[in-house]
């Protein structure tokens, strides 16, 4: 009998914040007015400030719920954080990473599925989407809610992606990309064949090696080539 499995990278996983949107910042300024909301005492700032820029990636209520520890004030803080980001949103502070539509673009042109994931609520990806005139950008777009409620660095949305699309028949079928380590390890976890890291947003080479890339890009400009090279 014929083996009609193929192993051509033909699901990509993206990361949103940081791989293919550029938010300048958003994230911290953010956090900063949740925190204020949420009555975080000012000295205690910098210290959560430098916690959230190193779990970058990660889900947001997960961030919260290390912060703030009750459930009731991590809640509250994420729902402020969520509003304090779409005001920024909606106030046009966002923008694509140079060549993320493209990139897009030609992966689905090279006959691959691609989603988009991020660590935010619903809501607000929604926002982002809207914002960037993204809707119909891919075929599926995923928060930690529809996979379950984990975010980062599980490797939940990667396999709702492969679960949810039916586009592959193996997980070693899949690419990872983003630009935290977070993302990376998500996508080493899923099994993912490729899992590459960029340098468009919040991890340095060191760090998105360390934490399992496979390769490490420029931007997701360079994905599209990447896989084209690695199917021949």
């Amino acid at each position: 009998m014929v083996n009609t499995v193929t192993t051509r990278t033909n699901l990509v996983v993206l990361d949103m914040a940081g791989t293919t949107v550029a938010d300048g910042g958003l994230v911290e300024q953010a956090f900063a007015a949740a925190a204020q909301r949420v009555g975080a005492e000012p000295d205690a700032m910098p210290g959560m400030l430098d916690y959230v820029r190193a779990t970058m990636g990660e889900s947001k209520i997960s961030v919260f719920r290390h912060l703030f520890g009750a459930e009731a004030k991590a809640q509250a803080a994420n729902t402020a954080f969520e509003e304090a980001y779409g005001e920024l949103v909606d106030g046009g502070r966002i923008a694509p990473i140079p060549g993320a539509r493209e990139a897009v673009e030609e992966l689905r042109a090279q006959g691959r599925t691609v989603v988009l994931t991020t660590g935010f609520a619903r809501t607000t990806q929604d926002a982002i989407l809207a914002a960037l005139g993204w809707q119909d950008l891919v075929e599926l777009t995923l928060c930690p809610a529809d996979a379950g409620g984990r975010g980062r660095p599980y490797p939940d949305m990667v396999l709702a992606a492969f679960l949810r699309t039916g586009a592959v028949d193996g997980v070693q079928q899949i690419a990872v990309a983003g630009d935290t380590s977070y993302d990376m390890l998500s996508g080493v976890r899923s099994g993912a064949g490729i899992v590459a890291g960029v340098l468009t947003g919040a991890h340095d080479k060191r760090q998105l090696e360390t934490h399992g890339a496979t390769h490490v890009l420029g931007s997701v400009a360079e994905l599209p080539g990447l896989l084209a090279g690695a199917d021949r």
